[in-house]
């Protein structure tokens, strides 16, 4: 049977006599190495993902995926290469072996495995290779899943997991090993599903680490520097450390970056702590003489060997090449805007609750745009053609809509926002409106005359026009009150919140955003 997710081969590294400063130093090799450090840049406090070995990765065939997602053919159509990065619980190496007593006491984890997926990044870098974007997901956010309803995102990759093995035992497969491996097979391709449903972006290439590879990789460079705002004793991760900078070996650093408890925004700050952590190894990488250390490149090697699983078919040297120019500055980090930190789900459960209209916008505004659809692809091959296209109107796209809530209708801002969006609109906002402020719906706008305004008007219904002087020419303000009679988008499951958002419900809660320049370790809780 041909593995569709195999772990790095095993190649032994070249006598140390041999690796040169000059061999380590190659732009590719370089490249390759800050793909283990810097973009492929998995941490979350389960893993660190890192790709290659010094000369040679692991290849095989492309993978195929269920559910219509087609084959991880890492083309990047959409002039970009979408990487989904998970960090499992996991307290076996890449394998399959399980970990020794003495590596399961150096995680600090206790011996207790799960499936969840704790940690899922999405990282995008453009086909030019001068950027890396890495956007964090929450662990507990919320989602509506078209198999196994609504359910945390983290809990995907367990729940096909588990339906698949039942379903091949009850045809009578007993082979524990292929169980686990076909199994698995249906775990990762209903959460890079899930992912690609919040996200509205294509997998390209999917990578998994479990908790040893963090810690092995993080020894391997000598630790990396980290700096707190406040001393931190937490019994549960083992995170126990002083204020201010301070460098971590492998198994300090792991509690470092799962800690959630005793966090003012709990799982939110982790993310943020999780990435700073990764913009100074990143930095400290780029800017020190790991690439060019051949001890250091051995043992991150070694690191990698036992603790990744990649997608067949990525082509690891020439991604390496695509990223050979690429500097801490241009590696950045965010998270997806959430609606709410406290929600409830479906069984009283503590959930982060999200918009995935919102979560849509955010991925195409923090990663460069929208992938190409059928509608773009026949304009293209009209003006390639020499056909002029039919007038269509407006420009819808020259506008930014904001949809404001002025009723009490919980949603109704997002429903109206989501059925522009569908007929082309770029929506830039959605929120409450000002209390007392607005007692009918409307649509505001520099002028009355506004092709965009009139066209919007219509659109919902033939909302009256007012003009507000502050707004330029390119923005419009819909406002929905308690008298809308006009259209939502009907799918509106699809772009509003599932569970029950807490006491914090209100605009979108944003994280901050950061790269990985600078001279020091970023600051944080």
């Amino acid at each position: 049977m041909t593995e569709k997710y195999r772990p790095v081969r095993d190649i032994q590294p070249a006598p140390a006599a041999m690796q040169t400063t000059k061999q380590a130093g190659h732009p590719a090799v370089r490249s390759l190495i800050a793909i283990l450090s810097v973009l492929v840049l998995f941490i979350s406090g389960l893993g660190y993902f890192a790709v290659g070995k010094v000369g040679d990765v692991a290849n095989a065939g492309n993978l195929s995926l269920g559910g219509g997602l087609g084959v991880l053919d890492g083309e990047a159509k959409d002039g970009a290469t979408d990487i989904l990065l998970v960090g499992s619980d996991s307290r076996s190496d890449a394998r399959g072996n399980t970990l020794s007593e003495e590596e399961l006491a150096m995680l600090r984890a206790g011996d207790e495995e799960n499936d969840n997926t704790d940690t899922i990044m999405v990282i995008r870098v453009p086909n030019d290779g001068s950027s890396a974007t890495a956007v964090s997901i929450p662990r507990d956010t919320y989602i509506h899943d078209e198999e196994y309803g609504n359910m945390k995102i983290n809990g995907v990759y367990g729940a096909y997991k588990d339906a698949r093995r039942t379903e091949l035992m009850d045809q009578g497969l007993t082979n524990e090993s292929e169980l686990e491996t076909r199994a698995k097979e249906s775990g990762r391709e209903g959460l890079i599903g899930a992912v690609s449903d919040l996200t509205g972006i294509t997998v390209d290439h999917y990578a998994e680490i479990g908790l040893l590879g963090f810690v092995l990789l993080t020894d391997a460079v000598g630790g990396v520097e980290v700096c707190l705002n406040n001393a931190v004793d937490e019994p549960l991760s083992g995170a126990n450390f002083p204020a201010g900078r301070q460098t971590l070996g492998g198994s300090d650093a792991l509690s470092y970056v799962r800690q959630r408890h005793d966090l003012p925004r709990g799982d939110l700050d982790r993310i943020v702590r999780q990435q700073s952590y990764m913009a100074s190894l990143v930095n400290q990488v780029l800017s020190s003489g790991t690439l060019t250390n051949p001890s250091k490149l051995n043992a991150l090697a070694d690191a990698v060997m036992r603790s990744v699983i990649i997608d067949d078919g990525w082509d690891v040297m020439g991604f390496a090449t695509q990223l050979q120019n690429l500097a801490g500055g241009n590696v950045t980090f965010g998270t997806i805007p959430v609606t709410s930190i406290d929600g409830t789900g479906d069984y009283g459960e503590s959930v982060v609750t999200v918009d995935v209209a919102q979560v849509h916008r955010f991925f195409e505004e923090a990663l460069g745009g929208q992938e190409p659809t059928d509608a773009n692809t026949d304009e293209q091959s009209a003006e390639q053609s020499g056909d002029q296209p039919a007038d269509q109107g407006p420009d819808l796209s020259a506008v930014e809509v904001h949809v404001l809530n002025a009723s009490y209708e919980e949603g109704l801002a997002n429903g109206i926002a989501a059925y522009l969006e569908e007929n082309g609109y770029t929506i830039s906002e959605t929120g409450n409106a000002v209390e007392g402020l607005y007692y009918e719906s409307q649509v505001l706008a520099a002028d009355e005359n506004s092709e965009q305004a009139l066209a919007i008007s219509e659109a919902l219904g033939g909302l009256p026009i007012y003009v507000n002087s502050s707004l330029d020419e390119n923005t419009v303000i819909v406002v929905s009150s308690g008298d809308y009679a006009g259209p939502t988008a009907e799918a509106n499951a699809a772009s509003s919140t599932v569970g029950q958002p807490g006491a914090d419900v209100g605009a979108p809660i944003e994280s901050p955003e950061f790269d990985a320049g600078g001279d020091g370790p970023r600051c944080v809780n």
